[in-house]
């Protein structure tokens, strides 16, 4: 086909418009477009279904948030009661400490104070006590053991 064209000015217009070819849409192309429709169709409403909540599904999640709630607040309470006794506990191991070096202190306190030489001479002269002789002293054997049962009294 021959195409005329004229000149108007400095400008070439073309008289005759050629037909655009439309191409030939496969029918396949048509089915798989609609295929894939369909799908994202059916993925919208699974979505829309997915987001929809009955009421006993709320009930359901408000009830387990509310049980891990609880449980969150029972096991800081109880951290909270584990951390005081702890305290506790070590403020009383110290007061032990305290009282035992006072006891400690008092005993020896005691026992530098007591004068063995004024108990012996007291005992001696004024109460008329006197050393054990040979004959009041009573010797036991023992049969290589660490200790010794007594069954009876001893003799006189």
């Amino acid at each position: 086909m021959k195409k005329t064209y004229y000149v108007n000015g400095s400008t070439v217009r073309q008289l005759e418009a050629q037909p655009v070819r439309r191409e030939r849409i496969d029918r396949t192309k048509i089915q798989e477009e609609q295929k894939k429709k369909r799908r994202r169709n059916a993925a919208r409403r699974n979505r829309e279904r997915a987001l929809h909540m009955s009421r006993g599904y709320v009930a359901f999640l408000s009830l387990c948030v509310a049980v891990v709630a609880f449980a969150a607040v029972a096991m800081v309470q109880m951290q909270s009661q584990v951390t005081q006794r702890m305290e506790h506990i070590a403020a009383l191991e110290s007061q032990i400490t305290d009282l035992k070096a006072d006891n400690d202190a008092r005993y020896k306190e005691i026992i530098t104070s007591v004068d063995l030489d004024y108990i012996k001479d007291v005992a001696m002269n004024q109460l008329g006590m006197q050393y054990a002789t040979e004959d009041q002293i009573i010797y036991y054997s023992v049969e290589n053991d660490n200790f010794m049962d007594q069954y009876s009294d001893i003799p006189e």
